[in-house]
This record gives structure tokens, sequence and C-alpha cells, in this order.
């Protein structure tokens, strides 16, 4: 019996550590700290933010949670996202599984599911 990404990625617990440490990457990182700055001084709304990520990780993955946000293209529409840093926050999300001891097979499938929504989110 195979294992779901959801329980790879060690199910709602370890996706929640997931999206901590790359949401603190993204808050540290040069290349799109500023489009988190408003986040860090509004813990509520960062959380509101953070908890939609996991959502979207868990639904996406085979998890129980439900996605209630925006689809990719409302999310990021008006935002005009540079492919660069687009790069910046996959960069993000593999230092952070890394960090995580994600294994290396689960860390491609993470990387191609979220390289394939680059359509939806860059330069809209």
């Amino acid at each position: 019996m195979s294992t779901s990404l959801y329980e790879r990625l060690g199910e709602s617990t370890g996706i929640r550590a997931l999206v901590d440490a790359i949401v603190v990457r993204h808050l540290k990182n040069p290349a799109i700290s500023k489009r988190y700055e408003p986040l860090a001084g509004d813990p509520e709304r960062l959380e509101e933010v953070t908890q939609h990520l996991c959502d979207f990780l868990e639904a996406g993955t085979g998890g129980p949670a439900t996605y209630k946000g925006k689809n990719m293209v409302e999310a990021h529409r008006g935002m005009n996202i540079s492919g660069e840093e687009y790069i910046a926050v996959l960069d993000d999300i593999v230092g952070a599984m890394q960090e995580r001891e994600v294994d290396e097979a689960t860390q491609k499938d993470i990387l191609f599911i979220a390289y394939s929504l680059k359509p939806e989110i860059v330069r809209l």
C-alpha cells in the first residue's frame, strides 16, 4: 500500500511545522520579504494566511482539510509576481523541507506541485 503525500509530510502536524518554517524563511528572504512585511506586523492576518497555506497543502496532498481560500489566480491577481520572486519562494520551500528532513522523493513531489502552479501566480 502506498503512502500519501499528506502522510509523508507528517499529516496535519508536519504540514503546519513545514508551513511555519516556510513563512519564517519568506519573512527573512530579501528577494520577497517586502511582500510579507505587512503580515509580520499583523499577527492575526499572518495566522489567517498561514492557516490558508496549511489547508491548501493538506487538501492538495490527500489530507482531510478543506481549502476555503481564493483560487491561485484570484489570490495573486494584481501582485505582479516576477519569475525571480517565484524562484525565491521555491528556494524557501526547499530549504524548509531540508530543515525538516523531508525525504528527497517527497521534496520532488512538492516542488512539482509548486512549479505546476507557476502560470497561475507569476505576473497576474
